[in-house]
């Protein structure tokens, strides 16, 4: 039997424009990972996960590739990419790139091939010809995520391309064969480069069953033609058994709008892991813009449902397409405690645990105060829209910032120096303003800080085999508060998190050594939990 290796590691998530710049252009760079490669192995992190690197026109920051081989400049060359495997081998930290083939960007060679209804790349793409008399109406009535139409006329041609997300990404059309050759090329070619396997970007969208009128939806109009397709689980099958078995690779898929019983079957010889996203989807409705109040109660019982539905997958608040966790599920002005009651939930459950770039600092929510100030494209799609439909500049800032993007993605934030010491010159995107208060130098030399809670709980999880591989047996107890045991053979490992930013009564047995605690002062005999209290007990 293989290696399951991914079963052991602590995942950490890079965004390389934001992680660190080491050429003084503003936008982080491969030789900036490689330089921090020392202070994710302290940390204890096993595997990288990589947002996309290749070359791009930065329409979607990376997530429009318009080379599928190269490495965009503003990250550095193939050479470094070597350099960066090399170097993290020595480290013994495996490298997952990201995997777009939804879409690809509208300046790819392939799409700008397409244009023309002879060229053998015309089928790459799916255009149609548009409705009406002068053939001048969207093909059907699907919408973009990122809002508006999801189709964008193209006047060389007189016909229109569907584009889930922005008009610069156009979808692939996976009913045509040598698109499928063509990802499996793209997935052996990194494989064989180092890599050891892919997040899988949007990849639930990626066959569409039928290009029908759809039921109109206030958002995602077509999803039921697109989502969770029997074309999307053949494809999978399909490449996990001729690439991703040769290489044992890893794999974990973004499954946006899934069910517990649709996630199931991308388990079966197609994915190692998914995404699930209910549990991040708390504080906002079906419409992110519209924000609800956060209650730990309704988390506790969406990760205990998924937990019994399905075996191990992956557990994670943060990444970049998402507000930063302590601003939204925990409390600010309980900044280690809270932040450390979600690194030990993370770090103890049984499942995979996903660490994002400057979550173990405890980085905050910036406060975006105009649409000058952001770069992510649906942020701002939002806020036009929100505009037209007579919304107060002050009431579309202040919707748009319940969800931006661009939370989860301000640079790194590494001293109290100009810039949080991410680079030379003026960033991409601002520096969060506290980078002088939240910093990684400060962290590392305050023993009580955030990181070294991190630390000291990745540490744990590596030195606990019933934490690592045993079972979880959830205890019945405060709506407020997780608790459950962790248990392989004869050792049991109780977890007690109080995720309410009040104190909670409980009734749980908490004899035994003491593994972790969040508060300074600790007593087994206790009938009440502190705010985020956090306590791990070898019973």
């Amino acid at each position: 039997m293989k290696n399951n290796w991914w079963n052991k590691r602590v995942f950490y998530q890079i965004y390389p424009r934001s992680f660190y710049d080491t050429n003084g252009d503003g936008v982080g760079d491969i030789q900036g990972i490689i330089k921090k490669l020392p202070y994710l192995k302290e940390l204890g992190i096993g595997a990288l996960w990589l947002s996309p690197l290749y070359a791009s026109p930065n329409y979607d920051f990376g997530y429009d590739i318009s080379d599928y081989y190269n490495i965009g400049k503003e990250y550095g060359t193939l050479k470094d990419f070597d350099a960066l495997i090399k170097a993290a081998n020595k480290f013994d930290i495996k490298i997952v790139m990201d995997l777009v083939i939804n879409h690809t960007s509208f300046k790819h060679q392939w799409f700008e091939a397409s244009k023309d209804p002879k060229s053998e790349y015309h089928n790459y793409y799916i255009w149609r010809e548009g409705r009406g008399r002068k053939k001048n109406k969207a093909p059907n009535n699907w919408q973009s995520m990122f809002t508006g139409p999801a189709w964008t006329y193209e006047k060389s041609n007189n016909l229109f391309y569907l584009h889930l997300f922005t008009r610069e990404q156009p979808d692939l059309n996976f009913y045509h064969r040598p698109v499928i050759d063509e990802v499996k090329k793209i997935m052996t070619f990194w494989l064989e480069r180092g890599a050891h396997g892919f997040r899988c970007d949007v990849i639930n969208c990626i066959y569409k069953d039928s290009l029908k009128n759809a039921r109109q939806r206030v958002y995602k109009t077509g999803k039921e033609y697109y989502l969770n397709t029997k074309g999307t689980h053949d494809i999978l099958k399909e490449i996990h058994r001729d690439v991703l078995l040769k290489f044992n690779a890893y794999t974990v898929g973004e499954t946006t709008d899934i069910t517990i019983h649709e996630a199931k079957a991308y388990l079966e010889d197609e994915l190692t892991h998914i995404f699930p996203f209910e549990h991040t989807e708390l504080d906002r409705f079906k419409l992110p813009i519209f924000k609800r109040k956060f209650r730990p109660s309704r988390l506790i019982k969406v990760l205990k449902k998924w937990h019994a539905a399905l075996p191990p997958q992956t557990i994670f608040f943060e990444n970049h397409d998402m507000p930063r966790i302590i601003s939204r599920y925990g409390d600010e002005k309980r900044h280690q405690e809270s932040g450390s009651a979600y690194a030990a939930l993370i770090l103890t459950m049984q499942a995979t645990p996903y660490i994002y770039q400057g979550q173990e600092i405890g980085m905050l929510n910036s406060n975006f105060k105009d649409v000058s100030e952001m770069q992510d494209v649906s942020s701002i799609n939002v806020y036009k829209l929100l505009r037209k439909l007579l919304f107060t500049h002050k009431r579309a800032i202040k919707m748009v910032n319940h969800f931006c993007r661009d939370h989860g993605r301000t640079p790194m934030q590494w001293n109290d120096k100009k810039h949080g010491g991410f680079s030379t010159h003026k960033p991409w995107l601002k520096v969060n303003d506290n980078y002088k208060e939240i910093n990684v130098d400060k962290a590392l030399k305050n023993k009580d800080s955030l990181y070294y809670d991190y630390q000291k709980l990745i540490a744990l999880r590596k030195a606990t085999p019933a934490i690592l591989e045993g079972s979880l047996t959830f205890i019945a107890t405060n709506k407020n508060v997780m608790a459950y045991d962790r248990i392989l053979n004869e050792e049991v490992v109780r977890v007690v998190i109080n995720l309410s930013n009040k104190e909670e009564r409980i009734k749980i047995n908490l004899d035994g050594e003491l593994l972790y605690s969040n508060y300074a002062e600790f007593s087994d005999h206790q009938t009440k939990l502190r705010p985020y209290e956090t306590q791990i007990i070898k019973r």
